[in-house]
């Protein structure tokens, strides 16, 4: 299952900007990292409403938008904390 599948093509533009404007709110201390949820669906939305209008498509795919962008975020930060190891797996310590 691709969630880009379900993200209409108007709104691809949507993802990278928030993957960036993500990882600022990260890098800023001040910021809890609850909120940057809620900061990135806000902005979504408004883009979203206000290229393509106050539509029940615009909502939806501003959700999506946001799933999208924090899900690709969240596998950076799995794959960043859990380097694969270069021991074959029978391998003991």
């Amino acid at each position: 299952m691709n969630l880009i599948d379900f993200l209409n093509e108007n709104y691809f533009m949507l993802v990278p900007a928030l993957c960036v404007l993500g990882y600022a709110l990260k890098q800023t201390p001040q910021i809890p990292n609850w909120s940057i949820i809620w900061i990135l669906f806000f902005m979504s939305f408004t883009l979203a409403t206000y290229a393509y209008g106050f539509e029940f498509e615009a909502i939806v795919n501003s959700i999506t938008a946001t799933g999208v962008s924090l899900f690709g975020q969240q596998l950076l930060c799995i794959r960043d904390k859990d380097p694969p190891s270069d021991k074959k797996d029978n391998e003991l310590d």
